[in-house]
């Protein structure tokens, strides 16, 4: 058990990293929609980037998925921006 807290700390440490501020701007893009009393889908939307960005880094640590660093560079601040706009064009609409 003790692997485990030692990804954990790994972890935050790469999300509470100034350089990551990414990872915040998108997980602000998805959640600043929905209301504190949207906690469950605000929890599912979270896990979900996190599963999804851990695999990632799993199939990359291990070799098993190759991306060109420049297309991940660029693809990340371009799904921050639909996120966001897919948000403000759903609040303007409800």
């Amino acid at each position: 058990m003790s692997d485990f807290w030692i990804y954990v700390e790994i972890g935050l440490k790469h999300v509470l990293n100034i350089k990551a501020y990414d990872h915040v701007l998108f997980l602000m893009a998805l959640t600043v929609s929905h209301s504190i009393k949207e906690w469950k889908r605000l929890l599912l939307l979270i896990s979900v980037f996190t599963v999804g960005h851990t695999l990632a880094l799993v199939l990359s640590v291990f070799d098993l998925l190759r991306i060109d660093e420049n297309l991940v560079e660029f693809l990340i601040p371009l799904t921050i921006l639909v996120a966001a706009v897919f948000n403000f064009v759903a609040l303007k609409n409800h």
